[in-house]
C-alpha cells in the first residue's frame, strides 16, 4: 500500500503547521510585552523571567533596550508567519499560473522580514555581548531568543534570489501571454 501526498494535502498540512507556529510566536511576543510591562510597572523581580535581573539592577535603560530588541525580533517572527498563514488562507497560489505578482510580493516580503530579523537578532546579541563585557551577568543568547542571526540572513538572501527568479518568471509569463 502506497501513500501519496498530493500538493493540496501538503499545502493543508503546511497551513496547519503555519497556524501552530504563528500562534506560538504570538504567545512568545505577547509574553515578552506583558512581562516587560509587568516588570517595569509593578514588580522589578519579574525581570527574572528574562533572566535579566542583574541587568535591571545595573541599569534600567540597558534593560529596556535589551527587551525592546528581543520584542522586535519576536514580533517580526510572528509577522513572518502571519504572511505565510495569510497567503495559504487566501489561496492566492494559482498552480495554473505559478508566476504571479502576488507571489513575487509575498516572497520579497518574506525576504525583507528575514533580513530584518537577522539585523535585530544580531544587534541584540551584540548588545548582550557588550553588556557582558561590562561585567554584567547576561544569559545565553539562545535564552534571550536572539540566536541564529546568520541563519536568518542566509535565508533572507536566498529568498531575495528566489523573489528575483519569480519576478523574471512573471515577466516571461506576461511576455508569453502577449505573444499568443
Amino acid at each position: 500500500m502506497e501513500i501519496r501526498i498530493t500538493t493540496k494535502m501538503m499545502l493543508q498540512i503546511l497551513h496547519v503547521l503555519s497556524w501552530i507556529i504563528f500562534i506560538g510566536l504570538c504567545v512568545e511576543a505577547g509574553s515578552f510585552l506583558f512581562n516587560a510591562i509587568f516588570t517595569v510597572a509593578f514588580n522589578p523581580l519579574a525581570a527574572d523571567y528574562f533572566k535579566l535581573t542583574e541587568l535591571y539592577q545595573y541599569d534600567y535603560g540597558f534593560f529596556l533596550t535589551q527587551l525592546c530588541l528581543g520584542f522586535i525580533v519576536a514580533v517580526l517572527k510572528a509577522l513572518l508567519f502571519f504572511l505565510i498563514v495569510k497567503i495559504l488562507h487566501d489561496k492566492k497560489l494559482d498552480f495554473s499560473k505559478p508566476f504571479s505578482q502576488a507571489l513575487v510580493k509575498f516572497v520579497s516580503n518574506l525576504a525583507y522580514l528575514t533580513i530584518f530579523i537577522s539585523f535585530f537578532s544580531n544587534w541584540g546579541a551584540n548588545y548582550a555581548k557588550w553588556l557582558a563585557s561590562k561585567g554584567i551577568n547576561m544569559p545565553d543568547i539562545a535564552d534571550l531568543k536572539l540566536d541564529g542571526a546568520d541563519i536568518w540572513l542566509f535565508m533572507g538572501v536566498v529568498l531575495l534570489v528566489i523573489a528575483q527568479i519569480f519576478k523574471k518568471g512573471v515577466e516571461m509569463q506576461t511576455e508569453n501571454e502577449l505573444t499568443i
